[in-house]
């Protein structure tokens, strides 16, 4: 009761396939497959392939992507990667000798390394928030914050079981200590409601290839308006202010394209790959966060229900994730063995940590929650 019908049919996934994989990558939507085909067709014809297309495909995508996070799209830079912003806004956040910066215990490394580097360079530290034994990331964080954290690096949910990092406690509390917040989205924007109007980022960075369902090697950063002067990590043509002039490219200038463009990475029109996110985006138009996670939430509920029954080790309610879940292993089961069992049935999962990690995207339905729990229950 109130799952929204959602179709199957633009995905090319046989029917002998439960993916409940798309946290590891997403499916292309059919309509996806031939924009790029079509953007390919194209550059084999570079006659075909105007001045216009290294601008306009670009910024149609930006309020596409800014509304998936309740931006602006003048907030929008596009990247080649979730560590591509976060290198920008390590770049621009100050940190003090002595200072600290948070992340989470386990947390995926793109939203590590800049961080340590960061610190190294500046004689900080790096905080690791371990795991709290209820799992409230956000409880954790709460007691982490001192009047040394500069930096606050978190993840929407945790990339190895979705548990959820609630970003409207975090958020007040990282302004109270006056701490900048960077957001990791990459496993939450599309399947969940992300609001960076009520959380109050300072950069918020996420790829395109998952929950977004688009191509890889592209990737977006949403900047906070007093971040949008900063400097970029790279001095390209196509930020500056009348770029679409060719002509006048040789007049070289200083000033940049209004809002975030300035942080674009290099090649920012990538004609194939910004095709096919639109197509993705304008597909995903029909069926917004709120209904993915409502049909998510259904499906995993009854895995992890399912998985419990079974022995399996499931997180408590209040911290999961609608879209995305990790079970531990009873007994002497080993997660590797797990998951090539399952893969040998055609039910395809990952194995992050020490969880199993199952994510649901608008493709899946009851019969692939079956195929898993009798694939688990062999075992």
């Amino acid at each position: 009761a109130g799952v929204v019908p959602l179709p199957r049919d633009p995905f090319d996934i046989p029917t002998d396939v439960a993916y409940l994989n798309c946290a590891y990558m997403g499916a292309l939507p059919a309509a996806a497959v031939d924009a790029g085909e079509q953007a390919l067709a194209d550059k084999a014809r570079p006659w075909r392939v105007g001045v216009g297309d290294f601008f306009e495909p670009v910024a149609a995508l930006r309020p596409k992507l800014a509304g998936v996070l309740g931006g602006d799209a003048a907030g929008i830079a596009l990247t080649s990667s979730v560590s591509y912003g976060v290198a920008v806004a390590a770049n621009n956040l100050p940190v003090r000798s002595g200072q600290q910066i948070l992340v989470l215990a386990e947390q995926f490394p793109s939203n590590v390394y800049a961080w340590r580097e960061l610190a190294r360079r500046n004689d900080a530290e790096v905080v690791v928030v371990e795991r709290p034994s209820d799992q409230d990331w956000a409880g954790a964080i709460d007691r982490a914050v001192s009047e040394q954290t500069a930096i606050v690096a978190v993840p929407a949910c945790h990339w190895t079981d979705g548990t959820r990092v609630d970003l409207d406690v975090v958020g007040p509390r990282v302004r109270e200590g006056g701490a900048a917040l960077v957001v990791d989205v990459c496993q939450a924007a599309g399947a969940v409601p992300v609001d960076v109007e009520r959380i109050e980022p300072d950069f918020v960075v996420g790829a395109v290839y998952k929950w977004l369902l688009g191509p890889y090697s592209l990737g977006y950063l949403w900047v906070a308006p007093q971040h949008r002067d900063g400097e970029p990590i790279e001095f390209n043509w196509i930020t500056r202010a009348g770029s679409e002039d060719f002509a006048a490219l040789v007049d070289y200038g200083d000033e940049y394209g209004p809002g975030a463009r300035r942080f674009d990475t290099g090649e920012v029109s990538n004609f194939v790959g910004v095709a096919v996110a639109n197509a993705a985006m304008d597909f995903l138009a029909d069926h917004p966060p709120v209904a993915v996670a409502e049909h998510g939430r259904h499906l995993t509920t009854r895995i992890l229900d399912g998985a419990a029954e079974l022995g399996f080790v499931v997180p408590p309610e209040n911290v999961r994730s609608p879209h995305l879940v990790g079970i531990g292993l009873p007994g002497r089961l080993e997660p590797a063995a797990l998951a090539a069992h399952l893969a040998e049935r055609h039910v395809h999962v990952s194995v992050r940590g020490a969880s199993v990690r199952i994510s649901v995207h608008l493709w899946n339905t009851q019969d692939d929650v079956d195929r898993l729990l009798a694939a688990l229950g062999e075992l």
